[in-house]
């Protein structure tokens, strides 16, 4: 069995982004040469996350409305974990909503998606350079 280690880099605009990672992930899987087997990408920041779902723009903002009310940025004195001197407590738990990694099926040397579905990296305290790593198992 191979294996393949890469790592994705991204410093945002915004501090609540989602960025499709789709493409990049498909270079790895052709950089691997791993043709049937498994790939792994999971967000190296606890604040970031890597899901799978729909390119379409207004399921990202849906995505991001709901998670600003489940999880509002301000106040800053509502989380306890900003009394460290961080302001984001909120991005701690966006994250824990969306989840850190995802699992990919490798099938004939392409990601084995269902329709529509899409790789992202959320990014829920941004502005600041953060990775994600893209980790490929198989023959």
């Amino acid at each position: 069995m191979k294996s393949f280690r890469k790592e994705l880099w991204f410093n945002t605009k915004e501090r609540m982004e989602f960025v499709n990672i789709t493409p990049d992930v498909e270079d790895a899987l052709r950089e691997s040469r791993i043709r049937e087997g498994l790939c792994l990408v999971n967000a190296m920041h606890i604040t970031a996350s890597v899901f799978i779902n729909d390119n379409e723009h207004g399921l990202h903002q849906d995505y991001k409305e709901w998670l600003e009310e489940l999880a509002p940025h301000e106040p800053l004195t509502r989380y306890r974990h900003n009394l460290t001197g961080e302001d984001n407590g909120d991005a701690h738990h966006k994250r824990q909503i969306m989840g850190r990694e995802v699992v990919v099926a490798i099938s004939d040397g392409k990601l084995d998606f269902g329709p529509w579905e899409c790789i992202f990296y959320g990014e829920f305290d941004g502005r600041r350079r953060k990775r994600v790593l893209v980790k490929i198992i198989g023959e």
